[in-house]
């Protein structure tokens, strides 16, 4: 397996710079032995898939140097873009050296089902994958309402194995990782999880009509119900609410060759 003792991992998250999970990530990817550098969002980025935003101010996007919790040492931005951006931004002249990994996390609750497409969290891992970098989303399944005190230690518990299982593999490679929200010592055995046709809870979208002489047609408010399907016992959602850490390997954006299926297509005149 490759040594992570040469590696450089940029740490990320979509929750934002201030959050714990973020902190805890560096903390114990620094402990892995990787050279860590953080940068995140200066502000909460949540849903934002692969969005390259950024504020950008007459002289650029500003990036605000941080001195963290527990990361003393250990560079920190807070800049003012999505994930996806501050990764893109990384191989594009920012960071020298450039990362070698990026590891995106800990989100505040699971990245589960086909609706990881949407999370910020995996945008900036999938985003390392196409620089040809090893991309970790890392996610804690906290349910619907976050705990006051979350287990960050049952995600960064198995944070080893994991990084051994991504670096054995070729680079360009983005897994997603989720944990459950307890105690270390209640956590089951890692497995690899297909993803769910469906996440833990479904969005539903209510159009409000707006008020007489309102200067809008309204609007959207959405809100989270519980998906009443049950899940597949080997989906990242059915193991994880069996107590199992879960790992699924993520593909980002190809081509799929033989749309045509062999027919010859000239060009019009």
């Amino acid at each position: 397996m490759a040594s992570s003792r040469r590696l450089r991992a940029l740490i990320t998250n979509d929750d934002g710079i201030d959050s714990p999970g973020l902190w805890a990530l560096a903390d114990a990817t620094r402990d892995a032995g990787f050279d860590v550098v953080v940068a995140a969002p200066h502000r909460d980025a949540s849903g934002v898939g692969a969005s390259v935003f950024a504020v950008r101010g007459e002289d650029g996007v500003a990036v605000h140097p941080r001195e963290l919790p527990g990361l003393d040492g250990v560079p920190a931005y807070a800049v003012e873009g999505h994930p996806s951006f501050i990764v893109y931004a990384s191989g594009r002249g920012w960071l020298e050296p450039k990362p070698d990994l990026v590891v995106s996390g800990i989100n505040l609750g699971a990245n589960v089902g086909r609706s990881v497409l949407h999370s910020g969290t995996v945008g900036a891992a999938l985003t390392a994958g196409l620089q040809g970098w090893y991309g970790l989303a890392v996610s804690l399944d906290t349910g619907w309402t976050p705990p006051e005190h979350p287990h960050w230690e049952a995600a960064t518990a198995g944070l080893p194995e994991v990084f051994d299982l991504l670096l054995s593999r070729d680079p360009g490679t983005v897994l997603s990782y989720n944990a459950p929200d307890v105690d270390p010592a209640a956590l089951r055995e890692l497995r690899e999880a297909e993803l769910a046709e469906f996440g833990t809870a479904q969005v539903v979208v209510e159009h409000r009509e707006a008020g007489p002489g309102g200067a809008t047609h309204g609007t959207l408010r959405s809100s989270l119900h519980e998906v009443g399907e049950q899940p597949s016992p080997t989906s990242d959602v059915g193991l994880l609410a069996a107590g199992h850490p879960t790992v699924t390997e993520l593909r980002s954006v190809a081509a799929v060759p033989g749309v045509l299926g062999g027919v010859v297509v000239t060009s019009a005149h």
